[in-house]
C-alpha cells in the first residue's frame, strides 16, 4: 500500500509545477493504412514511414475508396487522434489523405517524386524509435490555409515525448520545405563529430549550409547534417472541414489532375497521327492528278508524241 502511495504521489508531482497550473501532456497517435491496389514502392514508402513514427500504428488495407467516413471509426477503435490514408489509384497514382480524427480538418495531397530508404542507398541512419526536429519553412507562415498544414504536418510527424516505443534521443531531423506551390519533404540524421586538433589548429573560414561547429565546454564538435530518407513531395489539393467529409475551405487551383495530363498526351499523339494521314491523303490526290500513280493511265496532253506525230 507503501508503495501505491508513492508512486501515486510521485506522478502527481511530477504532472504539477509549481505554479500550481497542470502541465498540458501532448498526446498523439496516428493511424496509417492504404486502400488496395498500392505498388510495391508505395508499400515500402509506408513501412518506412511507420518506422520514423514510433506513435503511430498500422492498419490492414481498406476495402473501400468512397466509404472514408468508416476510417474514424477505426480510428476511435486503435485510440489515434490522427489517420493518414494511402489512396492508390489506377496503379500510378497515389493519393494521401491526412485528418485529425473524428472533428477534421483533412488535407488531400497528390505525392510525387517518391524515393523509399532502401533505393536511396544513403550513409545517415538514426535510432529506431527516436524523436525527430520538425524545420519548417518561414513560408508556412504566409497564408491561413499553410498555416493549418504546418499544424497538422506537426500532429502527424511530431513524436511527442513519452510515446509508446520511444526513445529519449534525438538524432534527425525532418525538412519541409515549400517551393513551387509543393513540400518537399526530406529527413537528415544529426551526426556530431568532434574536431581534431588539426581542424582545431587552422580555423575554417568558410561553413556550408549543412555544417555547423558548436563550441561545448570539452571542446569543439562538427554537426553534420546527412540524409537518410525516404524523400518525397506533396501537392496540396484540397482542405475539407471536417474529417473525411464536410464543406471545402480550400482548394488548390492550380493543380492539374494526372488523369487530364495523360488524356492531353494522347490527344497530341493522336493529333500528330491524323496530321500524317492527311499529309498522306493529299499525297496521294496530287500524284493521281500528275498521272504519277501506278495502276493509273496519264491523261493525254497536247504536247504528247502521239498527239503531234498523228
Amino acid at each position: 500500500m507503501t508503495a501505491v502511495y508513492k508512486s501515486l504521489t510521485h506522478s502527481s508531482a511530477k504532472g504539477a509545477p509549481a505554479n500550481g497550473v497542470p502541465l498540458k501532456k501532448n498526446k498523439q497517435r496516428v493511424l496509417i493504412l492504404s486502400s488496395r491496389g498500392v505498388t510495391f514502392r508505395q508499400r515500402h514508402l509506408l513501412n518506412d514511414l511507420y518506422a520514423l513514427l514510433p506513435h503511430s500504428r498500422k492498419d490492414a488495407k481498406l476495402d473501400t475508396k468512397t466509404k472514408l467516413y468508416q476510417l474514424n471509426e477505426l480510428a476511435d477503435l486503435y485510440n489515434c487522434n490522427n489517420v493518414m490514408f494511402f489512396e492508390a489509384r489506377k496503379g500510378k497514382d497515389l493519393y494521401i489523405w491526412m485528418s485529425k480524427a473524428p472533428n477534421g480538418p483533412t488535407v488531400k495531397f497528390h505525392m510525387q517524386n517518391l524515393h523509399t530508404t532502401s533505393e536511396l542507398h544513403f550513409p545517415g541512419n538514426c535510432l529506431r524509435g527516436s524523436r525527430p526536429i520538425l524545420s519548417f519553412d518561414a513560408t508556412f507562415n504566409s497564408a491561413p490555409h499553410l498555416i493549418l498544414i504546418k499544424e497538422l504536418l506537426t500532429h502527424i510527424f511530431g513524436v511527442p515525448k513519452g510515446a509508446r516505443k520511444t526513445k529519449p534521443f534525438v538524432d534527425h531531423v525532418m525538412g519541409f520545405t515549400l517551393a513551387d506551390g509543393k513540400i518537399w519533404i526530406r529527413c537528415f540524421e544529426i551526426r556530431e563529430t568532434a574536431v581534431s586538433k588539426s581542424e582545431a589548429r587552422t580555423q575554417p573560414t568558410e561553413v556550408t549550409e549543412k555544417e555547423v561547429v558548436a563550441i561545448g565546454e570539452k571542446g569543439e564538435t562538427k554537426i553534420n547534417l546527412i540524409e537518410i530518407g525516404p524523400r518525397f513531395l506533396l501537392t496540396p489539393i484540397v482542405i475539407l472541414e471536417s474529417s473525411f467529409g464536410g464543406p471545402v475551405i480550400h482548394e488548390n487551383k492550380e493543380f492539374v489532375s494526372p488523369n487530364q495530363i495523360r488524356s492531353e498526351l494522347r490527344l497530341s499523339k493522336a493529333g500528330r497521327y491524323n496530321q500524317r494521314a492527311e499529309q498522306q491523303i493529299q499525297r496521294k490526290a496530287k500524284k493521281g492528278d500528275l498521272g504519277l500513280r501506278t495502276g493509273k493511265e496519264r491523261p493525254n496532253g497536247d504536247l504528247e508524241d502521239r498527239v503531234l506525230f498523228a
